[in-house]
């Protein structure tokens, strides 16, 4: 029996708050939250709590005390509100309380995991709980991967019938990787080190699902490829990215015949060829040197820490054009578009999350439970609303 409906304390619980992208969060449901919507914030840190809510104008918000090692008080958390909002991650390593005591509780639950591994552990241990308390149990809801998600859900709903091939191609892109971005590679590259195991879940591009079509070359992670008359290098996002996908296609029924890659605009000619080889070298040897500790130490005094993040003058300049494009069953071809001049790793974040949330709480939602896919487990409120905050979300005849 569900109970995600039973009375709550609260409407949303935002985890993390105190964090960067945890006060961008704070601060879009300060000024986009409909009135009565009932938020409280959690953290570590009481201080921390009250700085933020002050900053945000919110306190009359309730604040709620709670570490991520700290069983008893995430499980009070989410049994006292409708949906669980986290920014705290690694998920890996920090994440797999909270979630696992959403779905004991039928509590709605969104995160902005990008980590193969925390996902897969999740549906192995949390979709069947999840689907009979009710709970709607949403991974990946920020540029990972809300973005590759709603364009290939675009296409599929404008054909109106199954997709054959379909490549997500990034146009622009403007933003920074946050700091929790890269604590997160950084955990996963620790996990599967020393585990085969682990290392043929991330490797599997069904990790998320269940086996597909052999994708053959079309569907590898890091091969530059040719497409649409241009050099296209693959996108460093795509290998998390497309095992959302392909478990929204899984969920969904995109058909038999789905095919799907992600690839990066790289240019024409001799100097586009360079790039598509230079970037997907550079992907591989990124993770290696994370991986060994002597560069990784380098590498740590460049890259931004957790909690840090570009300034709000820098963030206003961040933006994201990606298009999607697919072959129908009959032979058409369709396009989607979906773009937003937002930051995508910070601002787009704060609101591609907000919204899951808001939408967890207000809105009609598919009759479905489980460990989901944003567009799953939201429908189309998830896509009024991120047209509301911003985002064009397009798909036409090719």
């Amino acid at each position: 029996m569900s109970t995600s409906q039973e009375p709550r304390r609260f409407d949303i619980v935002v985890y993390g708050a105190t964090g960067f992208v945890g006060r961008l969060v704070v601060n879009y449901l300060a000024k986009n939250a409909p009135e009565g919507t009932k938020i409280a914030m959690a953290g570590r840190s009481p201080a921390r709590l009250t700085k933020v809510a002050r900053e945000a104008g919110v306190l009359d918000w309730p604040r709620i005390v709670a570490n991520a090692d700290e069983e008893e008080a995430l499980a009070k958390i989410a049994s006292d509100t409708k949906v669980v909002l986290t920014v705290v991650g690694p998920y890996w390593k920090y994440g797999k309380t909270l979630v696992a005591e959403c779905a004991k509780a039928g509590t709605h639950y969104v995160d902005l995991t990008g980590e193969v591994l925390f996902a897969h552990d999740s549906i192995e241990r949390n979709h069947a709980v999840a689907q009979e308390t009710g709970a709607k149990i949403i991974h990946s809801c920020g540029f990972d991967s809300i973005p590759s998600d709603v364009t290939v859900r675009a296409l599929f709903e404008a054909a109106h019938t199954s997709l054959g091939e379909t490549t997500l191609l990034v146009k622009h892109l403007k933003g920074g990787a946050s700091g929790g971005t890269i604590d997160s590679v950084r955990a996963q590259l620790k996990a599967v080190k020393d585990d085969p195991k682990l290392r043929r879940v991330v490797a599997d591009p069904y990790a998320l699902a269940a086996p597909g079509p052999d994708q053959g070359a079309f569907g590898q992670d890091l091969r530059p490829a040719r497409f649409l008359g241009a050099w296209r290098a693959p996108f460093f996002m795509g290998p998390y990215n497309t095992r959302v996908v392909q478990r929204s296609a899984h969920l969904t029924g995109y058909g038999d015949s789905f095919r799907y890659r992600e690839l990066m605009n790289v240019g024409r000619g001799l100097r586009g060829f360079v790039r598509s080889i230079g970037f997907t070298v550079g992907i591989a040897a990124g993770m290696a040197a994370l991986s060994f500790p002597p560069t990784a130490k380098l590498l740590d005094a460049k890259l931004p820490k957790p909690g840090e993040g570009p300034s709000e003058s820098e963030r206003a300049a961040g933006r994201f054009t990606i298009e999607g494009y697919t072959t129908d069953t009959s032979g058409a071809r369709w396009r989607s578009t979906v773009s937003l001049e937002q930051d995508p790793g910070y601002d787009g974040t704060a609101m591609m999350i907000s919204s899951c949330a808001l939408a967890l709480v207000h809105d009609e939602l598919p009759d479905v439970a489980g460990v989901l896919t944003p567009t799953v487990a939201l429908g189309d409120a998830l896509l009024r609303r991120l047209r509301a905050g911003g985002m064009t979300i397009q798909a036409v005849h090719a």
